[in-house]
């Protein structure tokens, strides 16, 4: 398959994929949302009545938002001369996310929507247990008719605790959710098949079939001025909602009434297809959310078990382990070249694999006193990746449990 289709495909693709969809993740970026002097208010009147057209036709919308910085330094007056360290920017999101969601509340309510703001930091996401209260959350307020306005906290996060850009949070909510579709709202038009700027034969590209190589060599052809994310981080958040069955959508923010013209059919941006497979939403917390907390190296052996056959992780294929963690935690599997090849929860901890590696499963009671699994990673806790991190064969990976 060639990651374009036709134009008369694409829009049939497309059309399909949005009447099909009932809920809806809208990611809408400072590039957007804020001017040099602040937050653009007409852009957030209208997200608002754009989000409730969509709401009025009984679609369920989340809406992932920046701008909080941005606010806390228009009312203080403090122009980014004074300096963007880290605690200048929580200083100012402290200040800034109650205007944010205030512009928001107003906007909202004269269209006849209520609101509700989630702050969310990368350790929310990452234990289980919250993970899955977030979700609730977000579902119960659906039930109420609300729409949930999310950001990253940024007052209170962290390098180790960030997501990176709202891109990767709002892919992470798709799925999470189990939202049909993410629409990424940008102040580029979409993907070109070359930089428009500089090359007269540059094409847009309306619809993506699979995200290859070529495409995430498209991402340098946008010329985003502002945000953290750039097209870079949307393409990645786009592949991670189609591993899960999502479609996404790439395009003008400030367009005036860009969402109703979506939803009827009109080409614009750049559309990406869901992937012929999907993997489980559990798969996607262990491959997207958590963090590796060490690393085991394997033989070319158990590469080719977990690779090319779906299998579990064995003791006696594992050469080396790195780091210091517990049962349950989340590694990444390496092979002898230091490439990345998967993501598992190990059924032990790092000092007892040490003890194990290299050994038969039947060693294991003789060796620690104890066998509480045959594996080191059981594959239904195991996810296979590519080099990029990114999940690369969910044909291995089937299921749907959250």
């Amino acid at each position: 398959m060639t990651f374009q289709v036709s134009r008369e495909d694409g829009l049939f693709y497309r059309q399909t994929l949005f009447d099909q969809a009932r809920r809806v993740v809208i990611k809408v970026g400072s590039a957007v949302l804020t001017t040099g002097d602040g937050l653009n208010q007409e852009i957030i009147d209208s997200l608002a009545r754009q989000i409730g057209f969509l709401c009025s036709t009984g679609r369920e919308v989340i809406l992932v938002t920046s701008g909080a910085v941005a606010a806390g330094r228009q009312r203080l007056g403090i122009t980014k001369d004074f300096g963007d360290t880290l605690k200048v920017k929580q200083a100012l999101a402290a200040m800034g996310q109650g205007l944010l969601m205030q512009a928001y509340e107003q906007a909202f309510l004269r269209h006849g929507l209520q609101v509700a703001q989630l702050l969310l930091t990368h350790a929310d996401l990452s234990d289980r247990s919250r993970y899955l209260n977030v979700r609730n959350t977000i579902l119960t307020l659906f039930d109420f008719g609300v729409v949930p306005i999310i950001n990253e906290n940024d007052t209170v996060s962290v390098e180790e605790l960030r997501f990176g850009d709202n891109d990767t949070l709002a892919a992470l909510i798709t799925n999470m959710i189990g939202a049909d579709m993410l629409i990424l709202l940008t102040d580029v038009d979409g993907l070109y098949t070359a930089n428009p700027l500089h090359d007269p034969s540059a094409r847009p590209v309306y619809t993506v079939a699979e995200i290859d190589a070529a495409v995430e060599a498209m991402a340098g052809h946008s010329n985003s001025a502002l945000g953290t994310g750039g097209m870079r981080s949307k393409i990645r958040a786009a592949r991670m909602v189609a591993a899960c069955g999502g479609s996404s959508f790439i395009g003008p923010g400030r367009h005036p009434d860009l969402l109703r013209e979506l939803f009827s059919g009109d080409l614009i941006g750049t559309f990406f297809l869901p992937g012929r497979e999907r993997i489980s939403g559990r798969k996607h917390w262990i491959a997207y959310v958590l963090r590796p907390q060490g690393s085991l190296v394997v033989d070319r052996g158990a590469r080719r078990a977990l690779v090319e056959e779906g299998r579990s992780l064995l003791p006696s294929g594992i050469l080396t382990v790195h780091g210091r963690f517990g049962v349950g935690a989340p590694v990444h599997c390496l092979d002898e070249d230091g490439e990345i090849i998967a993501a598992g929860l190990t059924n032990y901890g790092a000092a007892d694999i040490d003890r194990i590696k290299g050994h038969n499963s039947k060693e294991i009671q003789s060796i620690l006193g104890f066998r509480d699994s045959d594996e080191v990673i059981h594959r239904d806790n195991l996810v296979l990746l590519g080099p990029d991190g990114m999940h690369r064969d969910p044909a291995l990976d089937s299921g749907n449990g959250q």
